[in-house]
């Protein structure tokens, strides 16, 4: 039987029904234009998006700009979702992640280009490059393995790792057994190690 309960205006099942995926079912309403649906997907999500994005930025007010970046390209492009595809809450966090790293490549190229600069004036020791130079690499190959991941598996290392869910918090959102989501994150993690070539 579905339960619902209104927040501020927007129907929303409650976790108990047989309807798991809220944060969908709201997509779909915003990709028709309704304002309600947006106000409720924004309320639902915007600390776990903001969370997330902080995570990777570090720097509040940058995380405040590109959390405004992420609900604009939600409204914008709510009819691309798929929910055959995966949960509406992955893949707001996607989209999150995806602008958060975009953020950081920015910034990255922006600092680059300083330290181009500064290294004509002034001597840089070595070990402080290779380091920025084997993080940004890093980053690059832990993107590509995870886009060669099948999508299951891939949507529960980002919802782990990224969006800060346990896996039982994964197994709920994803409508899954929490065995399922174990083995989906081993599997997983199995295969981005061997993807990125490590070996112990």
């Amino acid at each position: 039987m579905l339960v619902d309960v209104v927040i501020d205006g927007v129907d929303v099942p409650e976790e108990g029904s047989d309807r798991v995926d809220h944060a969908g079912d709201l997509i779909e309403r915003v990709a028709g234009g309704d304002q309600t649906a947006f106000a409720g997907l924004y309320d639902m999500l915007s600390s776990r998006v903001f969370g997330l994005i902080l995570r990777v930025l570090v720097d509040r007010s940058q995380s405040e700009e590109v959390l405004q970046e992420v609900f604009l390209e939600v409204w914008q492009s709510a009819g691309r979702f798929a929910p055959n595809k995966g949960q509406g809450r992955s893949w707001v966090l996607t989209i999150a992640h995806r602008r958060a790293v975009d953020r950081v490549r920015s910034a990255q190229a922006s600092a680059d280009r300083d330290v181009k600069v500064g290294l004509r004036e002034v001597e840089v020791a070595y070990d402080g490059v290779a380091e920025q130079v084997e993080l940004r690499i890093e980053g690059r190959r832990v993107s590509r393995a995870l886009t060669a991941l099948p999508d299951p598996q891939r949507e529960a290392i980002v919802l782990a790792y990224y969006g800060g869910y346990s896996q039982s918090e994964i197994a709920a959102l994803v409508g899954a057994p929490l065995g399922t989501i174990k083995t989906r994150m081993r599997d997983g993690l199995s295969r981005l190690r061997t993807e990125m070539g490590v070996t112990s």
